[in-house]
């Protein structure tokens, strides 16, 4: 199950168009949520992730998305995935993805589900994960609202 949710969200992921012609694309991010209840006017989920350079290799973080908003259900492990932009014109470091990222979102899920975000953030503001991200996730909710995300 886990292997069609990432190539569902991968395939989507492709379709999505890039935002902006003068951002360098770093990479993908692919990250696996914890599951949970949420909790009517929010929740808080921990989270891993991998983020895949463009040059072939990779490094890991650790976070956590809140969101506040509609928020009602459960859900199982999710996995999302990000094409990541840098505004700026240095070279990407490693670490630099670290930060705080701010936007929207809205997932549904009966059974199987799926969702969009849309978050901007991370060093002096200058890092965009795409402006819709694809995610695959198995539960039963609908969650609508405002989503902070902190990568570690």
């Amino acid at each position: 199950m886990r292997i069609l949710l990432t190539a569902i969200a991968l395939f989507l992921v492709g379709l999505a168009p890039v935002a902006a012609h003068d951002r360098v694309q770093v990479g993908r991010l692919n990250c696996t949520v914890e599951g949970g209840v949420g909790l009517i006017i929010g929740s808080t989920k921990d989270m891993t992730c991998v983020l895949y350079h463009e040059d072939g290799g990779s490094e890991s973080y650790t976070g956590n998305i809140k969101k506040l908003g509609l928020d009602i259900g459960v859900t199982g492990e999710t996995h999302i995935v990000w094409l990541v932009f840098n505004a700026g014109r240095d070279p990407y470091a490693n670490g630099a993805l670290s930060g705080t990222y701010v936007g929207v979102s809205g997932e549904a899920s009966l059974g199987l589900g799926v969702g969009a975000n849309w978050l901007i953030g991370g060093d002096r503001d200058s890092f965009m994960l795409q402006p819709w991200s694809v995610q695959g996730q198995t539960g039963v909710n609908l969650a609508v609202g405002l989503t902070g995300l902190t990568i570690n």
